[in-house]
């Protein structure tokens, strides 16, 4: 039955990534015009909504599996994003509007040098890591303060949901040097590569989905150890693991950690794609849309959150094109919907049609 249903897995697995890796495909040997066409700018597109898919994914591990509604998901994701910003602010060089080696924003603001904080990201490698330690890190001291509490619940949902407002609210400063509610924009390459070149463009589609396969073994294989074990019996009791001796703080400090570090390399992976990031991306607001993602996909699924990540992003970027006034309505009208008739979400819909029509299965398919 196990190896049934590690069958069962991969086979999902193969599916999603084998359709996720036919756009590239396409782009390269498919028809300029037509249905089975795939312009630089879908490839992109579909990019960014990877991306997102690991951004749930990420929250799944907390909400998902580990019972912590957390609404500051879009921070660590928008952190990543700046660091990778950074790096890509400083490969523009003297071919911004000022012409100088300080990015525009700064020459406009008055500075006469690079602030110390900026230098290393020069090196590709050094933007690599504060991709993941400085999400990391913020998680780290926020989370030790909260679980240390005792913070739980409704509680911890608003001390998050405070904090990226905060952050949000710090970014939007001019004297902060991120670029003030302008963020970083008109990126040219990175790594000696036309950032508008296609091969850029399917590379960082291709890494995009590198990073969401990776993400899923992550989570497989920790749903698999004694701290997965632990992980969602802090969802189900977390009374009932505090007293079998075990401290639930530092396990759940460990995932909030591993949850904003993923978030951080998403980001990362993002702002490439769509050419800039502001202060926007930390609202609040952006992490509410996460949750939303992943309960239309399947809270406490493998697969779920990203392809309800896919899937909401999609609808919406066809219904403000389609449907420019209804657009909001129809959104709305769709979350109504699953709360109301889908609870479990896309794969609890699937999963309950599996088990119905083919007696004997699994009751989780994806």
């Amino acid at each position: 039955m196990i190896r049934e249903k590690a069958f069962k897995e991969l086979g999902t697995t193969g599916i999603i990534l084998v359709s996720l890796m036919m756009l590239p495909i396409m782009n390269i040997i498919g028809p300029d015009e037509g249905f089975l066409s795939v312009s630089a700018y879908q490839l992109s597109l579909w990019g960014k909504y990877i991306t997102f898919a690991v951004l749930a994914m990420s929250l799944n591990l907390l909400w998902g599996y580990t019972g912590l509604l957390c609404l500051c998901q879009s921070l660590f994701f928008a952190l990543g994003g700046y660091m990778m910003g950074m790096y890509l602010m400083l490969m523009i060089g003297e071919r911004g509007a000022y012409k100088s080696v300080l990015p525009d924003f700064m020459v406009f603001l008055g500075y006469q040098e690079l602030p110390v904080h900026w230098v290393p990201f020069y090196n590709f490698w050094f933007a690599s890591g504060a991709i993941l330690w400085v999400p990391g890190l913020v998680a780290l001291v926020f989370g030790f303060l909260a679980f240390r509490s005792r913070i739980r619940g409704v509680y911890f949902s608003i001390l998050t949901q405070a904090l990226t407002y905060a952050f949000c609210l710090l970014f939007f400063r001019n004297d902060l040097t991120f670029g003030g509610n302008n963020g970083f924009t008109d990126f040219k390459d990175i790594l000696g590569m036309d950032l508008n070149g296609i091969e850029t463009i399917r590379g960082l589609f291709i890494a995009s989905v590198i990073l969401l396969l990776i993400t899923y073994l992550i989570t497989s294989v920790l749903l698999r150890t004694k701290l997965g074990k632990v992980q969602q019996a802090i969802r189900d009791s977390e009374n009932r693991v505090l007293f079998s001796g075990y401290s639930t703080a530092d396990f759940k400090l460990g995932i909030f950690v591993l949850s904003a570090m993923i978030a951080g390399a998403a980001g990362a992976l993002y702002v490439p794609q769509v050419g800039g990031i502001n202060p926007s991306l930390m609202e609040a607001a952006k992490s509410l849309e996460v949750v939303v993602w992943v309960a239309v996909g399947g809270r406490g699924t493998k697969w779920g959150p990203a392809i309800g990540a896919i899937f909401v992003n999609a609808l919406k970027s066809y219904t403000t094109s389609a449907f420019p006034d209804y657009w909001l309505i129809i959104m709305g009208g769709l979350f109504v919907w699953v709360v109301l008739f889908m609870p479990q979400g896309i794969v609890g819909l699937l999963n309950q049609y599996y088990v119905k029509y083919f007696k004997g299965g699994e009751k989780q398919l994806v």
